[in-house]
C-alpha cells in the first residue's frame, strides 16, 4: 500500500511523527512524504532539515510560501500551493494521502487534489477555532477527505455533522501524545544546558488571530507589556510564531521584547518535537494561543494561561485559564497558575495506540477494495 503524507510545518512534522515510523516500519507499506509551507522557509528555520535528519528517504519538495504576510500574500500563497499541487497530483497516485489539521496551505494541497480523485485521511478534524481562519480551511478538509481520525467523540460527531454520514469517522485520540511514554526526550540537566537555561522558566508560544488581523498590533502591544512584567520574574522561553496572516507583527514584538529585556527573554525559532516535548516537560506553566497547550499540556501535568480567541471553540482539559489580550489579566492568571503547582487532572485527547489505530484502518480499507 502507497502512502503519502502531507506536512507544511514543524508543528504538523512532530504531531506525525510516530505515525511515520509506524508506517515506514510496516512491510505492506511504502512512504513518501511531500514537505512544503515553512519547512522550505528559511526565514522560519528551514525545517525540511529536520524530516531528512529523522532519517526520511522519499521526500518531494514544493515551495509555495510567499515572504509576505498580508491577507494578499495569504491568498496568493493558497493560489500557488493549489496550483504546483495541481501539477503534482497529475503525476503521482497513491492509495492513500494523510493530511492534518486547518494550516491555509495544507486546504490548498487538498482542494488542488479533488479533481484527481485523491484518497485523502484527514487526522484532527471536526475542532473549532472560532479566533483562526484556520476554522474555515479544517473544515474544507473534512469535506474533500474519505477517511477521518478524530480525537475526541464531540470531534467525530462534528464531522458527520458536516459530512452527513458516519462511515469511516474513527475516534483515535491525539496523535502528538500518542507513545508519549516511549520518546527519548532530554533529562532535564541535558535539555538546561542545551539551551544555557539556569533557572525556573515558562514556556510561551503567540500566533496572530487571523479572524480579525486588524486587532492584532493592540494585541501583541499588550502582550509586549504583560512579557515585560512577567520577564522581571521568570526565564520566558518563546517559540517563534507560524506563518499566518501578520504573523510578522507578533515575531517583531518578540524581537523588540528581546532587545529591551534580554536578561530573562530567551526566543527558539524551531525546537523540534523531543525539545519541545522536553519544555513543556519542564516548564512551569504555558503561556499564549497555540494548539499545544490545548491539546498536549495536559499530558506534561502543565497548567496553561489561554490567550484570546484564536483557540476558542475546542474543547478544554482543566488545566486552561482562559484571559483575553489583557496585560493585567495575562500578569494575573500567570501569578495564579504559578500557584497551582502541576496539574493532576485528566486530558480528554489522550487515547492510546493512536497511531496503531490509524495504520489498522488505511490497512482495512485498502483490503476491503482489494
Amino acid at each position: 500500500m502507497k502512502i503519502a503524507v502531507l506536512t507544511s510545518s514543524r508543528a504538523d512534522f512532530g504531531i506525525y511523527l510516530c505515525l511515520l515510523k509506524r508506517i515506514e516500519q510496516d512491510a505492506e507499506c511504502s512512504l513518501d512524504i511531500i514537505a512544503f509551507g515553512t519547512h522550505l522557509s528559511k526565514f522560519h528555520g528551514y525545517t525540511i532539515d529536520n524530516i531528512k535528519q529523522a532519517g526520511f528517504k522519499n521526500i518531494h519538495t514544493i515551495t509555495s510560501l510567499l515572504t509576505n504576510d498580508d491577507e494578499a500574500s495569504i491568498a496568493t500563497a493558497f493560489g500557488l500551493t493549489a496550483l504546483k499541487f495541481a501539477d503534482f497530483w497529475n503525476s503521482h497516485t497513491y492509495d492513500w494521502v494523510l493530511c492534518l489539521g486547518d494550516r491555509f496551505e495544507m486546504a490548498a494541497a487538498v482542494q488542488a487534489g479533488i479533481p484527481y480523485g485523491v484518497k485523502f485521511a484527514h487526522l484532527h478534524g471536526g475542532e473549532t477555532t472560532l479566533g483562526a481562519i484556520d476554522n474555515i480551511y479544517r473544515h474544507q478538509m473534512t469535506l474533500a477527505s474519505q477517511m477521518h481520525f478524530a480525537a475526541t467523540e464531540v470531534f467525530a460527531e462534528k464531522i458527520t455533522q458536516l459530512t452527513g454520514t458516519t462511515n469511516n469517522i474513527y475516534t483515535v485520540g491525539s496523535l502528538s501524545i500518542d507513545e508519549l511514554d516511549g520518546l527519548p526526550i532530554l533529562s532535564e540537566q541535558d535539555f538546561k544546558r542545551n539551551y544555557k537555561i539556569k533557572e525556573e522558566f515558562a514556556l510561551l508560544t503567540f500566533h496572530p488571530e487571523t479572524v480579525s488581523p486588524e486587532q492584532n498590533v493592540d494585541f501583541a502591544s499588550e502582550t509586549k507589556l504583560a512579557l515585560t512584567a512577567l520577564a522581571q520574574k521568570m526565564l520566558l522561553v518563546i517559540t517563534m510564531p507560524n506563518a499566518d496572516t501578520f504573523g510578522s507583527v507578533f515575531r517583531q514584538m518578540l524581537l523588540d521584547l528581546q532587545a529591551g529585556t534580554s536578561q530573562n527573554i530567551l526566543l527558539i525559532e524551531n525546537f523540534g518535537k523531543l525539545n519541545y516535548f522536553a519544555a513543556m516537560r519542564y516548564c512551569k506553566l504555558m503561556i499564549g494561543n497555540t494548539s499545544s497547550g490545548i491539546i498536549e499540556a495536559a499530558t506534561f501535568n502543565k497548567y496553561v494561561v489561554n490567550v484570546g480567541d484564536r483557540q476558542k471553540g475546542r474543547a478544554q482539559s482543566g488545566n486552561i485559564i482562559n484571559v483575553p489580550f489583557n496585560a493585567d489579566k495575562i500578569i494575573e492568571a500567570a501569578t495564579c497558575a504559578l500557584q497551582l503547582g502541576p496539574y493532576l487532572g485528566d486530558n480528554i485527547y489522550s487515547k492510546p495506540g493512536t497511531a496503531e489505530q490509524i495504520l489498522y484502518h488505511l490497512k482495512a480499507d485498502n483490503y476491503e477494495e482489494l
